[in-house]
């Protein structure tokens, strides 16, 4: 059994494969965002400044993944809600 083709990727697991690209972030099939450090958009050839901007919102309701917008936590936390009602949170 070979485990070079082991190796994580965006998305992979229970997430189900990369999407499409929120910008710089992964979307997931599932409706979250990956930790993944890589920048989608370099990954898939798109131009940087095609990204779309981010705003950060205080209320839960505009904040889905894929939106381009973000909430923040109480704690300051950056985080999108997927289809499933949890919270995805962005990494630093």
């Amino acid at each position: 059994m070979s485990f070079a083709s082991a190796a994580n990727q965006p998305c992979s697991g229970k997430k189900g494969g990369i999407a499409r690209c929120d910008g710089e972030l992964f979307l997931c099939n599932d409706g979250s965002i990956s930790a993944s450090k890589k920048s989608c958009s370099a990954t898939f050839g798109q131009k940087a400044g095609s990204a779309v901007a981010q705003p950060l919102l205080r209320d839960s309701g505009g904040c889905q993944c894929g939106s381009g917008a973000f909430c923040t936590g109480p704690r300051g936390g950056v985080y999108c809600l997927t289809p499933s009602g949890n919270k995805s949170y962005k990494r630093k």
